[in-house]
């Protein structure tokens, strides 16, 4: 609710019940002249349209809007909803950590919705998309086991990115693998695909058979590990977001390069990623006087992410499939006899089209 405003020839303020005290320049209400935006919400306007010489003559408040008169003869008709939720200093980005629900292993209960009800029930859907926003992970149970299903599971929330693994990937123990995945080995925490710009934001692993020992998924909200490096090893953590770190896939078939850090930060300081794949990092090399230090840091880092407390653990049956966030939530394996049968499929989306498909539905991801 606007409680009060005055105006300038180049600014107007504006006084909001919350305590809210918000300034625009006469530039910035040009560009968000609601007029200015097709019925699609986007703008037909840019920068290069502005009238720099432009001043405010008059501003009149006409129910529950405003009426700007510029001393050009324009006239800016502005809702008051509109002001109100356009000219807040600093967005909701519903991808960092702030407002997400961070979790440790110990005191977190892994949400499972059941397949039937995730495809007749639109709250039941809702209900899991909605987890992996606000969790960063969610477990489908019976799911039918037929190859190709995790295909049609990214169907009913996103696309499909396909990579140099195909549309999707089987995890079964091969011999001489290109990647440690398809192997029987333990894997410590790790994101998938650092070495890929942009790294795919959801990762899909559907159970079709689990008959060995062993083999059972270690999962790390990789949030609170950033969160509690931050609170007691601050210096580690601002390194750890500065210092960008070169990673690389080759193959006969692919040759994949980034380089980007371990904790990704917006402008408010929150986190929005988190990466850890050791296996992926290429040579890299920074000055002397920094070298302990970065080192000192990257095992902190490490110690977080393997603290027994932080991880749950889940050992996928038949029919289950685990949806989770890539660019937050660490996943881990451990080793598992190669004498029966073990078979998962996995595949990669990305998280604008679950995202996209959360809003669409009315709800808030988090």
């Amino acid at each position: 609710m606007l409680t009060h405003f005055e105006f300038e020839p180049d600014s107007l303020t504006l006084a909001w019940n919350d305590g809210r005290v918000t300034r625009l320049d006469v530039l910035w209400l040009q560009d968000h002249d609601p007029a200015g935006r097709h019925g699609n919400g986007q703008r037909l306007i840019s920068v290069l349209d502005l009238d720099w010489q432009a001043g405010i003559r008059a501003v009149e408040r006409q129910g529950d809007g405003l009426m700007i008169h510029l001393n050009t003869g324009r006239q800016l008709n502005y809702p008051l909803a509109t002001l109100a939720r356009d000219c807040q200093m600093t967005p909701e980005d519903d991808r960092c950590q702030s407002g997400k629900t961070l979790w440790c292993g110990n005191d977190f209960q892994l949400p499972v919705v059941g397949w039937q009800d995730y495809l007749s029930k639109d709250d039941s859907r809702r209900q899991a998309l909605a987890a992996v926003a606000d969790n960063g992970l969610v477990l489908l149970r019976g799911v039918p086991c037929k190859p190709g299903q995790v295909l049609e599971v990214i169907e009913t929330f996103g696309f499909v990115r396909e990579t140099n693994y195909g549309r999707l990937f089987d995890v079964q123990t091969v011999v001489s693998p290109s990647n440690l995945a398809f192997s029987n080995l333990g894997l410590g925490p790790h994101t998938d695909n650092p070495y890929r710009d942009p790294v795919p934001g959801v990762q899909l692993l559907h159970c079709l058979v689990n008959e060995v020992e062993g083999g059972e998924n270690l999962l790390v909200d990789g949030f609170q590990a950033a969160a509690r490096l931050q609170t007691e090893h601050p210096d580690a953590f601002e390194l750890l977001t500065r210092v960008r770190l070169p990673y690389r896939f080759s193959d006969e078939q692919a040759d994949l390069r980034s380089r980007v850090p371990f904790i990704e930060t917006d402008d408010g300081g929150w986190v929005i990623k988190v990466r850890y794949n050791n296996r992926s990092i290429a040579p890299f090399m920074l000055p002397f006087e920094e070298q302990r230090a970065f080192y000192r840091a990257y095992r902190l880092w490490a110690e977080m992410l393997s603290a027994p407390e932080l991880a749950i653990t889940v050992r996928l049956e038949a029919g289950d499939c685990l949806v989770f966030d890539n660019t937050r939530v660490m996943h881990a394996r451990t080793a598992f006899t190669d004498g029966g049968r073990r078979h998962l499929q996995g595949a990669y989306s990305d998280l604008d089209g679950l995202y996209s498909t959360l809003y669409l539905s009315g709800v808030k991801p988090c």
